[in-house]
């Protein structure tokens, strides 16, 4: 049997927090390689790369699904995956790939968008790993047909076995996946809420250390009000818990040029550090085009990291569009169906008390939609079951149309693009 990886060093949590503490955004890219050799090589230059920086093992999406016989005779065949697989590999090359790479300075965390992610997390306990990241809604409504009540049930068995690793010392970390729910057009509060109950869900099931996530979205100063929300939502729902905000790079249809995608990159990092989150997970110059190289994901994490120096001050307060109040409604009002949250979430999108929109999973009512205010925020035009209130608004669109969605969903690309 292969040992473990080393685990006589600080957790992941442990690591950002410092970085935190001397005034450092952590930044971080979305990176994963079928190849070892590869996959080294991207770790390495992470590593290196001239910013605060954590190391990302991407999984391909044979063990994203489970399929982990087809991942091995991909590999026996010398197929070219889209990710790492962990599952599928022997244990001793994930040691090998890691060895003399991931330490004391350079946590590594494993991404996965699994759904039954039981096998992903019995390998990395098995391996020693601390940090991964996902959740029982963010994993199975946005990514895959699997019965929510089913998805929750894995995650409870995921998240307990991987809270038992920490008996050797070692502090597990569980990210939240929940504020990134579609990639876009998802209002600001339903983010926060679904982040926030994950980590609640999280906790519940053993794990002590956690970041909850955010994705930029329309506005920047919405973006500032959501990622101040959820912060303090944490400290009340989480107080014995250590905790940070992680913040995606925009996550809906990119900018096509260049200079459009590394202004809203740019822009990803100062409102990071203005709103308090303290890591980001960048995105790159050709992300509207292809898969990006190692080299463009490391000019994505260095000049996150100049963008970050720049931002100003972090806000104590940001203007109030109702984020706050509506994400706790939403929390309060999943809590009251049930204190566990496990038990409360699959009940809460039955009875449409969570629901997203334009999300086309079987258990998701999907009665609620969005829409692009004047003001340039992103707003509710129907909430179906959800109690928080439409906004009586003259200016409200009576109706949405297949050519305003689309309009709605380039936004962002046009916007930067025409900057340049």
């Amino acid at each position: 049997m292969t040992p473990p990886l080393d685990t006589a060093r600080p957790s992941f949590g442990d690591f950002v927090a410092a970085a935190e503490r001397n005034g450092n955004l952590v930044v971080q890219p979305r990176m994963g390689f079928g190849d070892l050799r590869r996959m080294r090589a991207g770790l390495v230059a992470t590593k290196a790369a001239d910013a605060v920086s954590v190391g990302t093992l991407t999984l391909d999406s044979y063990t994203r699904t489970g399929n982990h016989e087809a991942a091995r005779r991909a590999l026996a065949d010398g197929v070219k995956l889209n990710g790492y697989p962990i599952v599928a590999r022997p244990d001793h090359e994930t040691v090998e790939l890691l060895d003399g790479v991931r330490d004391t300075g350079f946590p590594v965390q494993v991404r996965h968008g699994s759904s039954r992610p039981q096998d992903i997390f019995r390998t990395l306990t098995r391996l020693g790993l601390e940090a991964t990241e996902g959740g029982p809604v963010s994993y199975c409504l946005p990514y895959s047909r699997t019965p929510l009540r089913e998805a929750v049930d894995s995650w409870v068995e995921s998240t307990e076995l991987f809270a038992e690793s920490g008996a050797d010392g070692r502090r597990p970390h569980v990210e939240s996946f929940g504020g990134c729910m579609l990639g876009q057009l998802c209002p600001p509060s339903l983010l926060v809420a679904i982040s926030l109950l994950e980590g609640v869900f999280f906790r519940q099931h053993g794990i002590r250390s956690l970041s909850l996530s955010y994705a930029q979205q329309i506005h920047p100063a919405q973006d500032e009000e959501a990622v101040l929300a959820l912060r303090r939502l944490a400290s009340e729902y989480l107080p014995d818990t250590q905790w940070h905000i992680v913040f995606y790079a925009y996550m809906g249809v990119y900018p096509r040029t260049s200079r459009g995608a590394v202004l809203l990159m740019e822009q990803a990092a100062r409102t990071a550090v203005r709103a308090g989150a303290a890591r980001v997970i960048v995105k790159t110059e050709a992300e509207a085009h292809r898969i990006p190289t190692i080299e463009e994901n490391i000019r994505a994490l260095e000049a996150s990291a100049r963008a970050a120096e720049t931002a100003g001050p972090r806000v104590a307060e940001a203007g109030d569009s109702g984020v706050l109040a509506e994400a706790r409604a939403l929390v309060e009002a999943v809590l009251d169906i049930d204190p566990d949250v496990g038990r409360a979430l699959p009940r809460a999108f039955e009875r449409g008390r969570l629901d997203l929109p334009f999300c086309l999973h079987p258990d998701n009512r999907g009665q609620a939609r969005s829409y692009i205010g004047d003001d340039g925020y992103l707003r509710w035009l129907s909430t179906g079951n959800m109690p928080i209130p439409v906004p009586v608004d003259s200016v409200v669109p009576t109706r949405l149309t297949a050519d305003a969605l689309l309009m709605m969903l380039h936004h962002v690309e046009q916007r930067y693009d025409r900057v340049t």
